[in-house]
């Protein structure tokens, strides 16, 4: 028996019907407490940039720890930087998103690409692209669910054009990568 997946197509071997999405405007409603339960407890918007850049400084530590405790950008979060908030943030993030889809029977091991395009090929565009991402949010003091959430949700200025340019910029790469996901 098969079932069909969030994208409507059919998964070989697969035994079990997935459980059904959320209605988006449940899920964007409880994403706006979690962002205020996180304003009002820690005093701090959400974000995964900042924990990601932590666990960097604490891998490079293993390594060259005087190089991290000299660095300007590093030596900073001093001597232990996974003692921070966005850290298990994103800890709980990633773990929260892999459990749920595991109950939600929605785990598909596979390399999401078009048929004018190679496996390895999108991995690889993947890979770029996920580093210049990281490191352009590392140089903007915050990445897009930062900028989104908790300054969208402040009705920052900078924040709201922010968003505007990512849509733009969105619709205007679509043109340039849409053939290869033609099949």
């Amino acid at each position: 028996m098969s079932y069909a997946s969030a994208n409507g197509r059919d998964r070989a071997g697969a035994n079990e019907k997935a459980a059904p999405l959320w209605n988006p405007y449940v899920a964007g409603m409880l994403l706006g407490l979690t962002l205020l339960a996180s304003l009002l407890t820690l005093g701090a918007g959400l974000g995964a940039s900042g924990g990601i850049a932590r666990f960097g400084a604490e891998l490079e530590s293993w390594v060259a720890p005087a190089h991290v405790a000299a660095s300007d950008y590093f030596g900073a979060w001093g001597t232990n930087p996974l003692s921070y908030y966005l850290v298990f943030m994103f800890v709980g993030v990633f773990f929260g998103g892999l459990i749920s889809a595991v109950l939600a029977r929605r785990i598909d091991i596979k390399v999401e690409r078009g048929a004018a395009v190679s496996s390895k090929y999108r991995l690889t565009l993947a890979l770029i692209g996920g580093v210049l991402a990281g490191y352009a949010a590392r140089i903007a003091g915050g990445c897009t669910s930062g900028q989104a959430l908790t300054g969208g949700a402040m009705l920052l200025t900078g924040s709201l054009i922010f968003m505007g340019c990512v849509f733009a910029g969105g619709y205007a790469a679509a043109y340039f990568v849409r053939r290869q996901w033609n099949d």
